[in-house]
């Protein structure tokens, strides 16, 4: 897919200032509009899983988060709650038979395609975020155990950044049996996707390649095996019955020449990283010069630190190496990802408001802490907006009408 050059905010809406889809919502995308930007990217909207607050592990993959509604208890009308289970027919049956809510997906579908209407409206898209992963124990676990396999799990091999790799414990898909079911429920977790964001990004891409299989029971993910994924058979199945799909792949990290190839072939735009640019290397694909026209820029992704937090932490000679403004770093690097010649700009709103340390989103291997920044009513002010809607026109990103 192509996309128009633009920019946009990432702010997860339990970062709204009272978490929910209340008010706040409706004037976070009014001040969106009005900051000139075009896009507003979320993380996964499913229920989070319970004891790290992580939207990364949740209960279910087609779920809306419950957290999320502003008005918990609204009735539902019998027509409408019969006409969302026959929408919904393929997975409403079995997140309910986990413990779930009907009519509290009825109230979170009518409170988020409202909210998602009224960005239309303002000329603002919703950009989403969908895990490579499920949990263990999920609703789509227990109701499909054949298309998982059993004994090994997800993780990642060690690195230079964990020397004992990551070991996450999601349970693997058995990709053979889900190609012999035609991938019907991976074709309908996109059609949920697409019936809640206009643009959502693929977690953990390289994993459709090749992924890291750890023997269960293992404390660690050095002893895993790379085992083959799915390649492309997966993505033209759901293209074949979904048409083309507006997805950005997560390309980050340790990325191998089929991991590059599949994503060219399908023609899915990549990410680079701003605060990854750091270093002597002239070919980081993080550094401004080696970005693409087909990929989304980004100055930190809610596993990075602020970029004022990642500022105070780099050493003196660091900092005048990035030749960023000591003064107000966060803004400069916002302009360097506005600059940039890809075709989306993307930054966390903790950058706009210059924010440090505590207000990063999440720090990755650690299960306290995390996912619970809000910010206040009164950061979003109209000089912010000016000043950001000045520097998407002067970068050519400013919405069309």
């Amino acid at each position: 897919m192509d996309l128009e050059r633009a920019s946009g905010i990432l702010l997860h809406p339990t970062s709204l200032p009272n978490g929910v889809l209340d008010d706040h919502a409706y004037r976070f995308v009014d001040w969106l509009a009005d900051a000139g930007q075009a896009w507003w990217q979320v993380l996964p909207l499913g229920p989070p899983e319970g004891i790290t607050g992580s939207p990364y592990m949740s209960p279910s993959a087609f779920a809306g988060n419950p957290a999320l509604l502003a008005a918990p208890d609204a009735p539902t009308a019998p027509r409408e709650t019969a006409a969302f289970r026959e929408r919904h027919a393929y997975w409403i049956d079995d997140w309910v038979a986990h413990g779930g809510s009907l009519e509290d997906q009825v109230r979170f579908e009518r409170e988020w395609h409202g909210l998602r209407a009224y960005a239309a409206e303002r000329g603002v898209r919703i950009f989403g975020d969908m895990p490579i992963y499920v949990a263990d124990g999920s609703a789509d676990h227990l109701a499909h155990p054949k298309l998982f396999q059993e004994g090994a799990v997800a993780g990642v091999p060690p690195d230079s950044f964990a020397k004992t790799g990551q070991l996450w414990g999601n349970p693997l898909y058995d990709w053979t049996a889900m190609r012999a079911d035609g991938y019907r429920w991976w074709i309908e977790r996109f059609r949920r996707a697409f019936d809640l964001v206009d643009l959502t990004r693929v977690d953990h891409f390289r994993g459709f390649v090749a992924y890291w299989a750890v023997p269960a029971g293992n404390t660690t993910a050095v002893e895993g095996k790379w085992r083959r994924g799915p390649g492309a058979d997966l993505f033209h199945a759901i293209e074949r019955e979904l048409g083309p799909l507006p997805v950005v792949a997560e390309d980050l990290g340790v990325i191998t020449e089929p991991v590059v190839r599949l994503r060219h072939e399908l023609g899915y735009p990549g990410m680079v990283v701003l605060q990854f640019g750091l270093g002597r290397d002239p070919s980081n694909p993080h550094l401004p010069a080696n970005h693409h026209q087909h990929s989304v820029a980004y100055t930190g992704t809610h596993d990075n630190d602020t970029t004022r937090g990642w500022w105070e932490s780099l050493s003196d000679a660091d900092r005048a190496w990035t030749e960023l403004d000591p003064a107000d770093p966060a803004w400069s690097l916002i302009e360097a990802a506005w600059s940039s010649r890809a075709a989306l700009a993307i930054t966390p709103l903790q950058d706009v408001l210059g924010l440090g340390n505590k207000a990063r989103m999440n720090l990755p291997g650690t299960e306290h802490g995390n996912w619970q920044w809000r910010y206040a009513p009164d950061d979003l002010t109209s000089e912010r907006a000016d000043r950001l809607r000045a520097l998407t026109a002067s970068s050519r990103r400013a919405r069309s009408a």
